[in-house]
Parts: C-alpha cells; sequence; structure tokens
C-alpha cells in the first residue's frame, strides 16, 4: 500500500513538472523585417540635363526641389525607414549610375520625379498672298498666318514600366540576386543559378510582385492628387525613353510626372514653396498607405519580450560522439545573437571524404564534417554553409539536390544550437 502510495505520487509529480516545462518553452513569434526600410528618391535630370523647359524655370530644379522636400517628410514622419536619394545637389548622373545608387542601397521602394511637357499650339490668325513662279509666270497664293501659344496640357501622371520590359526587370533582379535573398554571404552568389528552372520561378514570382505594388502605389499617388483638386491623367504603363530606371531597379519603383512645366498656370504652381510642399505632401501620403497596406499582410509589430521563467532542470541528454571537426569558440557577439542561421546537411555516410573532395567541388561555401555514431556504427555527416534566411537556404537546397544530394536538407540553428531539422 505504502509503495503505491509512492508511485501515485511520483508519476503525479512528473506529469505535472512535464506540463510546467511545456508551458514554460512555449514558442513566441518571431519579428519580421519591415516591409519599407529603405526608400530611394530620384530626382530626375541635372546638370547638363536639364530636361523640359518652362518660360522661366527647368524640369531639373523643379524635382530637385520636390525631392529633398519629400525625403523631409518621410524622416520626420517615418524614422524606422531610411531616404536615399540619387542626388542632392545639381548633378548629372547617368541613369545606369541612378539605378546602381538604388541597388547598392537595397531599396525596397524607387520613386522618380520628373515634370511632363507638351509642344506649343498654333492656330490660324489670318492669310497673307505671296506669289510663287508657275512656269513663266507667277501666281498668287495665299499663305496661313499662324500665331503660337503654351500648350493647356496638364495633369499628373504616375507611370510603372511596361509589360514588354518585363525581361529587362528579370534581369535586373538577376543581377541583384544578393540582394533579393537578403542576403550578403558568399554562399548567396553560389546558390543563384541562372539556369535553374527554379531559380527562374522564384524571380519570376518576384517580379510580378513588384509590378503589382508598383501600379498599387501609383494608384495611390494619383488618388492623392486629386484630393487636392489636381488633374489626374492616371497611373499608366510607359515603353518610352526616358523611363529605363523603372526595370533597371531591383525594387518596386514609379515614376511621377509633377505636372505640365510647359503650361504657364502649371509651371507657377510647381515653382512655388506651396504647390512644391503640397506636391511632396501628397507623394508622401500615399507612400504611407502603401506602407500601411504591406504591414498588413505581416507580423511586424514589436512582440513582447516573455516574462522571465523559473529556472528549470532538463533532462540528461547522452552526448553525440564527435571527432575530427571542432566547434568554434562562441565569441561575445555571437553569445549575444538571437538570430536564425540556416545549414544545409547533404549527407550521412560511412565514408570519409575531405572539404576538397570532388563531389563537394561545385558547393561553392564551407564544407563542415561531424562524426556521430547510430546503431553503434560511425558515421560521417556532412554539413554545407550558413545561411542568414531562410529564402538563401532554400536556394542552397534545391542546389543541392541538382548536384546529386538528393536526401539534403535545411537545418536552422540559434545561438549556435541546432534545432529540429526541417525537410
Amino acid at each position: 500500500m505504502r509503495w503505491n502510495r509512492f508511485w501515485i505520487l511520483g508519476c503525479g509529480t512528473l506529469f505535472i513538472f512535464t506540463l510546467f516545462i511545456r508551458a514554460t518553452d512555449k514558442p513566441f513569434k518571431r519579428k519580421q523585417d519591415k516591409p519599407l526600410r529603405t526608400i530611394v528618391i530620384d530626382a530626375g535630370h541635372g546638370g547638363q540635363d536639364i530636361g523640359a523647359r518652362g518660360s522661366y524655370s527647368t524640369e531639373k530644379e523643379v524635382t530637385l526641389d520636390v525631392a529633398l522636400k519629400l525625403g523631409k517628410i518621410i524622416e520626420e514622419n517615418m524614422p524606422d525607414v531610411k531616404v536615399v536619394y540619387t542626388r542632392k545637389v545639381d548633378r548629372f548622373d547617368d541613369p545606369r549610375r541612378k539605378a546602381e545608387i538604388a541597388n547598392d542601397a537595397r531599396g525596397d521602394l524607387f520613386i522618380s520625379i520628373h515634370c511632363n511637357s507638351a509642344p506649343k499650339s498654333r492656330h490660324v490668325t489670318g492669310y497673307k498672298t505671296v506669289y510663287r513662279k508657275k512656269g513663266k509666270r507667277k501666281i498668287a497664293v495665299k499663305q496661313p498666318i499662324y500665331e503660337y501659344s503654351p500648350s493647356q496640357a496638364q495633369g499628373t501622371e504616375t507611370y510603372v514600366w511596361a509589360t514588354s520590359k518585363n525581361n529587362a526587370k528579370m534581369e535586373s533582379l538577376k543581377t541583384s540576386s544578393v540582394m533579393v535573398l537578403d542576403g550578403n554571404s558568399e554562399e548567396a552568389k553560389e546558390v543563384m543559378d541562372a539556369a535553374d528552372p527554379e531559380t527562374f520561378i522564384m524571380l519570376n514570382t518576384l517580379r510580378n510582385a513588384f509590378f503589382d505594388q508598383s501600379l498599387r502605389l501609383s494608384t495611390m499617388v494619383e488618388d492623392e492628387f486629386t484630393k487636392v483638386g489636381r488633374i489626374s491623367r492616371g497611373a499608366r504603363q510607359r515603353n518610352e525613353k526616358g523611363i529605363w530606371v523603372l526595370q533597371a531597379t531591383a525594387m518596386p519603383s514609379v515614376l511621377v510626372e509633377l505636372g505640365f512645366i510647359s503650361n504657364p498656370d502649371e509651371e507657377e504652381y510647381l515653382n512655388s514653396a506651396n504647390g512644391q510642399q503640397e506636391t511632396a505632401q501628397c507623394i508622401y501620403k500615399a507612400i504611407k498607405r502603401y506602407k500601411e497596406e504591406l504591414e498588413r499582410f505581416g507580423n511586424f509589430k514589436e512582440e513582447a519580450a516573455p516574462p522571465p521563467q523559473p529556472v528549470v532542470p532538463q533532462p540528461v541528454v547522452q552526448p553525440v560522439i564527435e571527432t575530427g571537426y571542432k566547434q568554434p569558440r562562441k565569441t561575445s557577439a555571437t553569445a549575444a545573437s538571437s538570430s536564425l542561421m540556416y545549414k544545409v546537411q547533404l549527407l550521412v555516410s560511412d565514408k570519409n571524404y575531405s572539404a576538397k573532395s570532388p563531389i563537394f567541388k561545385k558547393m561553392g561555401g564551407p564544407i563542415k564534417q561531424e562524426r556521430v555514431i547510430i546503431n553503434r556504427k560511425k558515421f560521417n555527416k556532412y554539413i554545407w554553409g550558413s545561411f542568414r534566411t531562410e529564402p538563401e537556404a532554400g536556394a542552397a537546397l534545391r542546389k543541392a539536390k541538382r548536384m546529386g544530394f538528393k536526401d539534403a536538407f535545411i537545418v536552422p540553428y540559434k545561438n549556435g544550437l541546432k534545432l529540429e531539422a526541417q525537410m
């Protein structure tokens, strides 16, 4: 009887202890990266390239003023967003250089600011008689007298790249593959295989998403312009000279035409302090709506830290026997880091391969060997790389399987400790 009570008490204590451990080990949601961290603002033209010309001002001057005002508004109201300018002074940069600035900054959004222009209109004010020689005689001919006046074209337009330029946009994503994967390691460069169908599908999907986001933002920009009484000529696709930067930047991108500098009324508005501030505010409000819409699709709020839990003794785990590979000593920076890392386990074999073995030749990254004992037999486990993000690790896994490692899978690590493997 006494022994029965002892066993009942022991089993009950163990059951409660197990529930306590499970309760304290409840996972917390991992905060995702903000969807809009860097905005690149491009003031169109500059330097010797003046762009469109009004009666007293030029496009390069107006676009720079509005770009600087827009950037200031974003910096004051979105402290979590970094603003990058393609130019802050009257300077000319080749469009390729502008795209390079945006891609090097790893921008999440590219906004190019321009002014529109239209040729002067003409109308007949009268006729004059002129004589033209016809054979041996002259004949009188009425010739119209024209008067030219500035074009009355007005309104705003916001452009995205034309679908006929999708291949060019794809090329920019391919060229900036390390940025697209959100990785900066050599492994990220290795895993992006342009000839791989899966890589093509991934880039194609990303390009389509960028197009949808660009079109959505362009509609919001025009919507904000109409709210302040501007005439909107709509959000459009454009396949003309001067819009090359939209397809050369590896991010959602739009080009905003602020108005017609060739129209005297709009020129006056675009050069006024109130007009430039109002225009910048409209674009900012559209960006704000765009940002909020993106954030609604994911968990981008700071997660509250879990309350401190009492220390619970953990069950003793039989250590894995390892030889031939030493775990690197943790530095203080590594110990402080709480970010996830991913590695790819290539294979487990009873054969002893070196890191420079021909079977690993095309992997393009460090191969580490761990020795393990399975069912009292010694085996070698071969692990490849160290990847910062799941997309990067996923691309690495696809490459490993193409290289013949059919049983490869991703292994996540946190704080240097291996978590449960993900197939």
